[in-house]
């Protein structure tokens, strides 16, 4: 990882003048970036998926079966991660860890919150004394908001909306159904722990909206259809104004459900699992194309970060993947379980067309925002991440590497 590096100038002074910035550049044009000034980032977009293999994003496994074009598409505008890591191999505390830039083991979360009902019964959730992405960027009159799988915790004081985040769509727990299996067109295959049925049979992992817990019952809507069009209406609402949005995709996390539209595009795929979940990351890819998509409507494209990432590998006892040259997967502490896909852009502040070879991780990605949009990091407490945009600027401090051919 990048050596971590602590400007000798006093933080006051910086929440100060970066509260300042953050006033200046939403209310100017275009010319942010003239004169020598650092520009800084309107908005900030994170894309998590759940349970993707590193090799199943098409720009790390060119000859692979899954074709992922839009995601591919954030790499080639700015920085694609070779060696990108998370902190643990399985969901809950690798998302903490990405949501509060520091270890998990901080604040005893290095576990998995455990199912629904126990999360539930022992109030397990990340400590309400952590601040978020959503913390520190809803302090810059930015709007927050928070689509998917949230899995920190099910009470109230873990609850998103509670947690720096003004909108909330989504579900609290590990996993939930995609769609009814009962719908005409509707493909799955039912593993030991992710049974086919309704959505309604997951009680905690309803579909939820807002601060009163709205229970969503569209179980016949794809969810990833559902999570896209979420996305995509909190851009067109929040294009005249800084916002922050986190999509936490739950594909391809079981259970290994798609629609006909999906699964027609893999015929050659003969494994019925795997043309399942293949099906499962295309819908996925649909979606970052379709939010990406409405940057570039809104002629937003420039001034947004927007990263992707997934909280961990794949999960083998599906029998829908493996992570083929690297050793092992979810719930394991080999490369598989923490080597994920690891894909950035910000036209105006990211040099485009970058592979970058160095050792990066998910701990980076709140000091990177932070640093992207203006903000210093709160100073009353350690963060274990590293700002990376110097290393990914137009003139980077640090030569980039880069790497060819591909390596898996």
């Amino acid at each position: 990882m990048v050596e971590k590096r602590r400007p000798g100038v006093n933080r006051s002074c910086l929440r100060f003048l970066a509260g300042l910035l953050v006033a200046w550049v939403c209310g100017c044009s275009d010319s942010d970036s003239q004169g020598g000034a650092t520009p800084l980032a309107r908005n900030v977009i994170v894309i998590v998926a759940d349970d993707l293999r590193y090799a199943d994003v098409s720009s790390y496994n060119p000859n692979g079966q899954v074709r992922t074009p839009n995601i591919d598409a954030i790499g080639a505008a700015g920085v694609r991660f070779t060696d990108g890591y998370v902190t643990a191999s399985v969901c809950s505390p690798s998302r903490a860890a990405m949501l509060t830039g520091r270890y998990q083991q901080r604040f005893g979360f290095e576990f998995n919150a455990g199912n629904a009902a126990r999360a539930e019964a022992e109030g397990l959730g990340l400590d309400v004394d952590e601040r978020t992405i959503g913390d520190i960027l809803g302090s810059t009159a930015r709007r927050t908001a928070y689509v998917g799988k949230w899995h920190q915790g099910t009470r109230d004081e873990f609850y998103p909306t509670a947690r720096g985040y003004d909108e909330f769509f989504g579900f609290l727990t590990g996993q939930t159904a995609y769609i009814d299996p009962d719908v005409p067109g509707v493909v799955g295959v039912e593993t030991s722990n992710a049974p086919l049925v309704p959505r309604s049979v997951y009680r905690l992992g309803q579909v939820l909206r807002g601060a009163d817990r709205t229970v969503i019952d569209n179980s016949d809507l794809y969810l990833t259809e559902e999570l896209t069009r979420e996305a995509v209406e909190f851009i067109d609402r929040n294009r005249d104004q800084p916002f922050y949005l986190h999509v936490a995709f739950h594909a391809p996390h079981a259970p290994l459900q798609t629609t006909q539209k999906y699964y027609d595009r893999f015929p050659d795929i003969e494994n019925e699992a795997r043309r399942i979940l293949a099906a499962m990351v295309s819908a996925m890819d649909d979606g970052v194309g379709a939010i990406l998509e409405r940057l570039e409507r809104h002629g937003l494209t420039e001034d947004t970060l927007v990263v992707y990432l997934s909280d961990n590998g794949c999960a083998l006892n599906t029998g829908a993947c493996s992570c083929e040259l690297l050793r092992g997967g979810k719930v394991t502490g080999f490369e598989g379980g923490v080597r994920v896909p690891y894909l950035m852009q910000w036209p105006r502040g990211i040099a485009a067309g970058q592979v970058d070879d160095r050792i990066v991780s998910s701990l980076d990605l709140l000091p990177t925002i932070a640093s992207a949009v203006g903000v210093p990091l709160p100073d009353d407490r350690d963060y274990d991440g590293v700002d990376l945009i110097p290393y990914l600027s137009s003139n980077p401090v640090d030569p980039i590497r880069v790497v060819d051919p591909i390596r898996v």
